[in-house]
């Protein structure tokens, strides 16, 4: 068939094959009623009044007749083989015949955009080089070759192996990737390296000296402000921060100041002391 006729009705059938009813042929199919508003019934098959939804064919005879356009009508309309599809055989559309066309509306869509996609490609040409990168992370001088759509937080595992910043969510909502950047505290899933030449990193790894630990690392423990631990890191390099930026007055302060950081274990009150305690050391 080439084309469905204008003003067509879709109906499928349990062989999911395709008919398409012309809607001035509805008539001669159906008597006055049907099972609910819109729909009536057509030699078994459900047929839509103006509804693009697809009804599930059934045989029932009840209600309709057989239309006159169909040769041997009356003969087949006795038989119990009978199936709609041999009376509407004209406006039978087999797998096949979908497919192709299909297949033939996706390449002639399709093709106007080639010299736009071959643009796309030319202009994308320069995705793959790197970009010279120098900083300083955790006091030691750093050169890399990077990608320019690298993340601090990727280059910080996957480049320098400094594990202890985790990914937690990987868009700046729980703060377990809190570092320091020149003293500020930054969320670096969400920081391009790139955006950061120059810059002073400092990770959970670089908090330490040595086997000594940082006031604010003991007073965790003391705390006990975690319990998995998972967010930890992030929750210790953000409590310095919210201690360097005079945030942690109070608890209410702290509280406020430390929102960002998420502790699914819920071990904020440990989190809170920890904070607190630390910056009254950091204030004596």
């Amino acid at each position: 068939m080439n084309g469905a006729p204008v003003g067509s009705i879709d109906v499928a059938l349990k062989t999911t094959a395709f008919l398409q009813i012309p809607t001035e042929m509805v008539g001669e199919f159906c008597k006055s009623g049907g099972d609910s508003p819109g729909l009536k019934k057509a030699n078994g098959v459900l047929v839509v009044f103006g509804g693009g939804n697809v009804i599930e064919a059934f045989r029932q005879k009840e209600n309709c007749i057989v239309p006159s356009q169909a040769s041997n009508s009356d003969d087949k309309a006795g038989d119990d083989n009978f199936a709609p599809a041999d009376l509407l055989s004209q406006y039978y559309l087999t797998r096949r015949d979908v497919l192709q066309a299909s297949a033939g509306a996706a390449a002639l869509a399709v093709w106007p955009v080639f010299p736009n996609i071959a643009s796309a490609q030319q202009a994308s040409a320069g995705l793959g080089e790197t970009i010279d990168l120098t900083l300083t992370v955790n006091g030691e001088p750093v050169a890399l070759k990077i990608d320019p759509r690298l993340s601090v937080l990727d280059m910080l595992r996957e480049r320098l192996a400094l594990t202890g910043t985790k990914k937690g969510c990987n868009q700046g909502a729980c703060g377990a990737c809190t570092v320091l950047i020149n003293d500020q505290r930054v969320n670096a899933c969400l920081a391009l390296a790139v955006m950061h030449e120059g810059s002073s990193i400092t990770t959970i790894e670089g908090v330490a000296s040595g086997s000594e630990l940082q006031p604010i690392q003991q007073a965790f423990i003391e705390h006990e402000g975690f319990q998995c631990g998972y967010c930890t890191p992030g929750q210790i390099m953000s409590g310095l921060g919210c201690i360097r930026e005079g945030h942690a007055g109070s608890r209410e302060d702290i509280s406020y100041w430390m929102s960002g950081n998420i502790c699914r274990c819920g071990a904020y009150p440990g989190i809170v002391a920890a904070i607190e305690q630390a910056a009254q050391e950091d204030r004596t």
